[in-house]
């Protein structure tokens, strides 16, 4: 294994470390179990970084940059406002997977870290801020249109807690697609 601080990179750890923080929040993040995950030894892990701070650090961005605006980028560009939230809804609920780890839901149970309660923060309003774009280009009002988002999103939250904690209320992924994409879709 000597050559395993150049087989894996520092966004390797960092996905381990989100991968752990989806299962367990951040006091799952520990070196030597992401490191025996990976199948390398913690030496590893410091050719990439100084300490457990700077790796949690590094997974939020990721988790920043994968959930945000950079993640919705594909999203936004879609032209058609109707087909674009009809997207994001199928492939929200599609994701929605019964008992799946959920790096957003298990970061809400670290809210009071400055550093989860920001990213966090930066999600949703990049969420926040393309459903309430959608829903204006859908000619809502500003404030409706904010409403409206505001509603969409919450029941998006609602669904995955709902898929962790109960998968029996976990109804079939393209019928909950089609049936949110109606129920979103009403002006």
């Amino acid at each position: 294994m000597a050559n395993e601080s150049t087989r894996l990179t520092a966004r390797d750890w960092a996905w381990a470390a989100l991968k752990a923080i989806a299962g367990g929040g951040l006091a799952a993040v520990a070196v030597e179990p992401l490191a025996r995950t990976l199948g390398v030894t913690k030496g590893s892990f410091y050719a990439h970084y100084r300490n457990r701070d700077e790796l949690i650090e590094a997974a939020l961005s990721e988790w920043v940059r994968t959930h945000g605006d950079e993640g919705l980028a594909e999203f936004a560009a879609i032209a058609d406002p109707e087909a674009r939230l009809r997207n994001l809804l199928t492939v929200v609920v599609q994701a929605v997977q019964p008992l799946a780890p959920s790096a957003h839901l298990s970061l809400l149970g670290d809210r009071n870290d400055p550093r989860v309660r920001e990213a966090v923060k930066q999600v949703n309003q990049a969420r926040l801020n393309l459903l309430s774009h959608t829903y204006r280009e859908l000619g809502l009002s500003p404030e409706r249109a904010a409403s409206r988002a505001r509603v969409a999103y919450a029941a998006i939250l609602g669904l995955m807690h709902l898929a962790q904690t109960d998968p029996a209320t976990s109804p079939d992924a393209d019928a909950l697609a089609t049936e949110a994409t109606k129920v979103f879709l009403t002006p």
